[in-house]
């Protein structure tokens, strides 16, 4: 009896693990990761000094990511300024600080900026949409004497 017990136990105790396992592997969903992994695969464009008007700014709430259409001012490679895009195409300053997690102004790397955190703790990064490279040609597969 006492057997069966603890070989309940351990597997409770393991699929326990399992599931907080599966769900820390898809801890961040949404739109950032997507382009995350588009970024990853593809690679980017340098990303110059200078306004940048079509990016996304991903926030990020309870492991998951929305994104938002804005513009970005990048200087020294870093974001310094960002603008959210309402619906009619006019756009609002988010007028708070916005800085990484060490206090700095987020630097831009592969496309997509660090973390960043605002006064108002709000998480998100802004992502260079226009600075992703585009997919590598493949080769156009053909079939056998049964497709002819």
């Amino acid at each position: 009896m006492e057997t069966n017990y603890n070989f309940m136990r351990k597997t409770v105790l393991l699929l326990f693990l399992t599931l907080l396992v599966a769900g820390g592997a898809n801890a961040q969903s949404g739109c950032l990761e997507q382009w995350r992994k588009a970024f990853e695969k593809r690679g980017s464009y340098s990303v110059a000094d200078d306004m940048h008007k079509k990016v996304y700014i991903s926030f990020i709430e309870d492991g998951v990511s929305t994104c938002i259409a804005g513009k970005a001012r990048v200087e020294n490679g870093r974001v310094v300024s960002i603008f959210l895009e309402y619906e009619d195409g006019t756009y609002e300053l988010m007028d708070e600080k916005i800085l990484n997690k060490d206090g700095r102004p987020p630097k831009v790397e592969n496309g997509i900026s660090e973390e960043i955190i605002n006064e108002s703790r709000e998480h998100f990064y802004v992502i260079f949409v226009e600075k992703l490279k585009p997919k590598k040609k493949e080769y156009r597969t053909v079939g056998g004497p049964g497709d002819i």
